[in-house]
């Protein structure tokens, strides 16, 4: 499985990941820094990556088009340091990996994980 940072996570992610043999890689390599949301999501789908993001326009664009790809982990959780959010998505990569190849949004906030399959009715609001 492979990830795409989003501009909002620390590039030192990337490293990070790694040493859990977790591949990655930050838009800023891959993409310009202001790319729209849609241009990152159209990259993750036709490449097959997960998108790992603070931004909340993800699950919105994937509730308005009823796509079933690009998977999307959403990190809510304050504060977190990049040595403790590459623990936490190498846990949640593990624990739903079969989900994420499929297509689905992962939210993590402070007190759980929350596991949406994709595609989205537009009732939905992650």
């Amino acid at each position: 499985m492979n990830l795409i940072l989003d501009m909002n996570i620390s590039p030192k992610l990337v490293d990070l990941l790694s040493q859990n043999d977790i591949n990655s890689k930050h838009w800023c390599t891959i993409g310009k820094p202001d790319a729209r949301d849609s241009e990152i999501m159209e990259y993750a789908k036709q490449n097959d990556c997960v998108i790992v993001t603070c931004d909340l326009d993800f699950t919105t664009i994937l509730s308005n088009t009823k796509e079933n790809k690009p998977s999307v982990i959403q990190i809510r959780k304050q504060g977190l340091q990049s040595d403790m959010l590459a623990k936490l998505l190498a846990i949640v990569l593990s624990q739903w990996k079969s989900e994420l190849e499929k297509g689905a949004v992962l939210i993590i906030d402070a007190k759980k994980v929350r596991v949406r399959i994709l595609p989205l009715d537009g009732l939905d609001r992650a």
